[in-house]
């Protein structure tokens, strides 16, 4: 039962993929291609035949994609369609999420900024907040945040969150139960940079981490993976005591790379009535 519902999928998401790229070709004029119009067209956009020859594939390959059947694109084909087809960031990354197949054209991290209603937003959250780029370095904070992390955000120190989790003695010590939340952390950031592991950016990262925390080398090395679903947060801080948090994390609307992080709560109590 399992194995007919997982064939199921692959047909669907088949065809979803012979469907969006069926639309955007059907969007596409001579002109916008650099072709001569011709004749009139009974049909909107470009002919298979001359999407096909734009991308130097073969005719048959393409309608086959386009009609949903079982076959393989490779990432360079899906690219030069991608480029044919003038498909937008947003479009692009669909079109390789569909074909479940990595980017060749994203393996370096855009710097990308901080949207300035983003930078608004963190200064009304009354609640520590932040945003963490791909490689999870800090890119914007507020006060409250400032305050809650110790020898990471209250200072000049190395920005990146895992660095600061497993190289810093200021972590440590703030994080309750450390050992399971910096195991869980990498088994999210597992998670989340999956499709960017080529990116020069994060393997810097985990190569550092690798050579300098074995703590960090051993979870690499177990391969877990889960998603970043928040939850409760607790730390020991210096001045304020025990702290509990629930974390929520949203990605940012057009920038994909970036994601907010929100702790909610703030409750100060005693360790033993955790």
């Amino acid at each position: 039962m399992i194995a007919t519902t997982m064939m199921i999928t692959d047909i669907e998401q088949r065809r979803e993929l012979g469907d969006f790229i069926r639309a955007q070709r059907e969007r596409l004029t001579p002109a916008m291609a650099g072709l001569p119009a011709g004749a009139r067209r009974r049909t909107p956009g470009l002919r298979r035949e001359e999407v096909a020859q734009l991308c130097g594939l073969s005719v048959t390959w393409y309608t086959w994609i386009e009609q949903g059947r079982d076959v393989s694109a490779s990432p360079s084909a899906l690219a030069r369609l991608a480029s044919i087809l003038r498909l937008g960031r947003a479009e692009r990354a669909y079109l390789f999420e569909l074909a479940a197949k990595r980017d060749p054209d994203q393996h370096e991290a855009e710097t990308v900024d901080v949207p300035p209603a983003v930078l608004a937003c963190l200064e009304t959250i009354a609640t520590p907040a932040y945003v963490l780029d791909r490689s999870w370095t800090a890119r914007a904070w507020n006060a409250p945040a400032t305050r809650l992390f110790v020898g990471w955000l209250d200072g000049d120190a190395e920005r990146n969150l895992l660095r600061y989790i497993f190289l810093s003695a200021a972590a440590r010590s703030l994080i309750c139960e450390w050992e399971a939340r910096a195991r869980r952390v990498v088994a999210e950031f597992r998670a989340a940079g999956s499709a960017h592991l080529g990116d020069p950016g994060l393997r810097r990262v985990i190569a550092d981490l690798r050579q300098h925390s074995p703590a960090f080398s051993h979870f690499w090395d177990q391969h877990d993976v889960v998603g970043r679903e928040g939850g409760e947060r607790t730390f020991h801080h210096p001045s304020d005591g025990f702290l509990r948090y629930e974390q929520v994390t949203f990605d940012v609307a057009a920038q994909p790379d970036l994601k907010l992080t929100v702790l909610v709560g703030g409750m100060a109590g005693t360790t033993a009535g955790r």
